[in-house]
């Protein structure tokens, strides 16, 4: 080194507090959830969305869509259940929501219904057969790749676990999707509903899904005198240091805003966890 000349220093890494690197996140953009995932989901992830009927996941889910074609992604939503026509008219009913990324093709929106039939996939008896799995993954791998989709949600997965025919095949299913997605650098949410149970936590109806997923993103209802209350919380999410606390969330015209859920003494009525 020559003479006066001033010694390279290294770059700086930021490190996650854990240790290692940091990934890269895809950011929610919703008020509050960011901050309980310490900047977003890990880009590539594969998460449920689980949560009780009324508990707002196809709304979360349809916001974190919408915000990523907002700021420049391709976002894509398959719907088992509805038609996507009577989707659009409901989204239609919150601020958050622009026509003009459908138009554009930012905001794409499936009918897994559609896709089956032009699959050739049939049901006679209500359960998908080994062949018509792989040609699902492959039509689901096709529509990511070919739109270069980075945003995924299905809703929901539990429709699909109901015509796979045992546990052992939702495993393979769902760690299968996620391999690909995560290859495509595609962050996926996988809406899951649940039931309630009061003397056991559950994430999905068949209780493998969640083994096999990135992340876990709960959804819930609380009561609190006489009120019912729609909370959050993050359960896990690989490659994120994340809140493990309950939030409130309050559905508003303009989106969804998310703050700590307070915890409340007996004097006041309930106590919340």
């Amino acid at each position: 080194m020559a003479r006066g000349t001033e010694p390279m220093k290294p770059t700086a890494v930021k490190l996650d507090p854990r240790g290692g690197r940091p990934r890269e996140k895809s950011k929610t953009y919703i008020e509050g959830m960011d901050r309980m995932l310490n900047g977003g989901i890990p880009i590539g992830n594969t998460s449920l969305l689980a949560g009780t009927v009324g508990s707002g996941k196809t709304t979360l889910a349809m916001e974190f869509l919408i915000n990523g074609a907002k700021n420049g992604e391709t976002a894509c939503y398959i719907s088992v259940t509805e038609p996507s026509s009577k989707m659009l008219e409901n989204l239609r009913t919150y601020g958050f929501f622009d026509d003009s990324l459908v138009t554009e093709g930012k905001l794409n929106i499936f009918d897994l219904g559609i896709i089956n039939d032009r699959l050739g996939v049939e049901r006679l008896d209500g359960s998908y057969s080994p062949k018509d799995m792989e040609a699902l993954l492959g039509a689901f791998e096709d529509i990511v790749d070919e739109l270069q989709a980075t945003r995924l949600v299905i809703d929901s997965i539990t429709a699909v676990c109901y015509q796979l025919p045992d546990r052992g095949s939702i495993r393979n299913f769902i760690f299968r999707l996620g391999q690909f997605l995560s290859t495509f650098g595609c962050t996926t949410l996988l809406i899951s509903e649940t039931v309630v149970d009061a003397a056991t936590q559950t994430y999905s109806i068949f209780g493998v899904e969640e083994a096999v997923a990135d992340g876990v993103i709960l959804m819930g209802n609380v009561q609190r005198q006489g009120d019912l209350l729609r909370t959050m919380q993050i359960v896990k999410m690989r490659g994120a240091k994340h809140s493990r606390a309950r939030h409130l969330v309050e559905l508003t015209p303009i989106g969804l805003s998310v703050v700590p859920l307070l915890k409340w003494g007996q004097e006041t009525g309930a106590v919340y966890s």
